[in-house]
């Protein structure tokens, strides 16, 4: 006679005091995402010994991917370029309302560009699109 099977059971929540709340930041030594509790002045990262300085109380963060190692940065709101600890490329950082939408005339892909600029190059075809290009001219272009 076949035994039931007993279901697994349901993993526990991860343990989060709610009078101790926690915050991230990127270990300066290894790019670790580090947490620290709040209050902290300093965080020891555990993998690479590296002592990073936490920003100071309501400081907001923002993220951005480098474009010449596509490595995630965090960086303080407001700055107006980041340079890459990786591979030393300076990353121009726009706010959400410098930037501006378009697909791609090509393949499609969403492209974000920053407002003011006359094309972009799309970076999975590497068509270059047109900002403002009138509808006759990309129907002309693919014969609609």
């Amino acid at each position: 006679m076949p035994v039931p099977l007993a279901p697994y059971p349901t993993p526990p929540a991860p343990y989060t005091p709610a009078n101790n709340p926690q915050s991230q930041l990127v270990c300066l030594g290894c790019r670790n995402l580090l947490l620290y509790p709040a209050g902290a002045s300093s965080v020891c990262c555990a993998v690479c010994n590296a002592v990073t300085a936490v920003p100071p109380p309501g400081t907001e963060m923002a993220q951005l991917v480098c474009g010449g190692c596509h490595t995630l940065l965090m960086y303080i709101r407001g700055a107006t370029s980041v340079q890459c600890s990786c591979c030393h490329t300076v990353n121009l950082a726009l706010e959400a309302n410098q930037l501006a939408h378009v697909n791609c005339g090509n393949c499609r892909m969403l492209l974000m560009y920053q407002y003011g600029a006359r094309s972009v190059k799309c970076a999975v075809c590497n068509f270059v699109n047109s900002i403002g290009a009138s509808t006759s001219t990309i129907e002309q272009k693919f014969g609609a």
